[in-house]
């Protein structure tokens, strides 16, 4: 596989070429990045060394990498992705593009213009959402991916089986998600200081966090109707990972044992998800460093709520990992390919 990397310096792009570096069938070809231009990335993450020491590209070069690459992870700010998707694919054609932003996740794109504040200038991409477990036969025909955001990988999973299977009153959804600060991206700013951060958790962007309107979107999707969440997102002092605990009120009649059968039947078969069942505490150090998502649900018989919670890593999962999942789904490959490692713990 002939792979380049548009904007390679940020945590998931060093994220994606840590994970390549243990595909069998991977070879990079290409690593961008505009601000440090000819720079060998393990001197900006040392940790790259003898896995990658590629030289940074420019996208000057575009011409040369869209000509002699089948895939183009992107991973640039919103806004920048699509132009070069719609460059890219000018150039070649058959390039697959796999963007781990947000300019492909939407199938309206009024309602990405309207959260992201930018126009969308790719309008005639037809983009697949790669969350590959409930979209696989989609992405295997896609010739441009929209990765999905971390929140909301945690998030959906946690919730598309009681909407697919219409268990839930779709008005009561409420979201409380907690994320690792590498979420944020490696630019400084003072929210993300070690001092701001330490024995402290926060809430933000409350009521407007925009990855709001993308699980509406999915959820809404799966349901055959248009719905609202409450989503919440916090800030915690770890490095990675998401919790993304749920709550919904059961309609009528619903049973604990029909919870269960709507998780059995939706994610069975899944690998990366792992079902710890009725009753069972997902933990983000036991995902630490995987593509997968633990998932656990309580059925509150008191209040009549089921509270659905989801553990992933967030630069796995919830970004690098699930575009390589998405990948090999796209170009034939066993979808474990580079991803069947163990958790890193403790």
């Amino acid at each position: 596989m002939k792979i380049s990397i548009v904007g390679a310096t940020g945590y998931t792009g060093a994220e994606l070429l840590r994970l390549l570096a243990a595909h069998p069938v991977a070879e990079i070809l290409y690593i961008t990045s505009e601000s440090q231009p000819d720079t060998p990335i393990h001197e900006i993450y040392p940790h790259l060394t003898r896995f990658c020491e590629k030289r940074l590209a420019s996208l000057a070069d575009l011409e040369t990498i869209a000509t002699e690459s089948q895939v183009i992870f992107i991973g640039l700010p919103h806004g920048h992705a699509m132009e070069v998707g719609r460059k890219a694919t000018a150039i070649n054609p058959h390039v697959k593009i796999i963007d781990l932003g947000a300019d492909y996740r939407f199938k309206n794109f009024d309602i990405y213009e309207q959260w992201y504040k930018v126009p969308h200038t790719h309008r005639q991409a037809q983009a697949v959402y790669g969350l590959t477990e409930l979209n696989r036969s989609q992405v295997k025909q896609a010739a441009i991916v929209g990765n999905p955001g971390c929140y909301t990988t945690a998030s959906i999973l946690a919730l598309a089986p009681l909407v697919k299977a219409g268990l839930i009153d779709l008005r009561s959804i409420i979201i409380d998600a907690k994320s690792g600060v590498s979420g944020a991206g490696r630019g400084l700013s003072l929210g993300s200081h070690f001092t701001e951060l330490f024995e402290s958790v926060k809430a933000y962007n409350v009521a407007g966090h925009r990855h709001t309107p993308e699980i509406e979107a999915v959820l809404g999707e799966l349901a055959g109707q248009e719905l609202v969440i409450n989503f919440t997102p916090h800030l915690i002092p770890v490095a990675r990972g998401i919790l993304s605990t749920c709550y919904a009120q059961l309609r009528d009649g619903v049973s604990p044992e029909a919870v269960d059968a709507a998780y059995s039947s939706l994610y069975g078969d899944e690998y990366f998800v792992r079902l710890l069942g009725r009753g069972g505490y997902p933990v983000t150090k036991n995902t630490r460093g995987t593509n997968f998502c633990d998932l656990g649900w309580h059925v509150d018989k008191r209040t009549g709520r089921v509270i659905a919670i989801a553990a992933i890593d967030n630069l796995v999962k919830g970004a690098a990992g699930q575009a390589i999942q998405n990948m090999n789904v796209m170009f034939a490959i066993e979808e474990r390919t580079g991803l069947d490692n163990a958790p890193l713990y403790p």
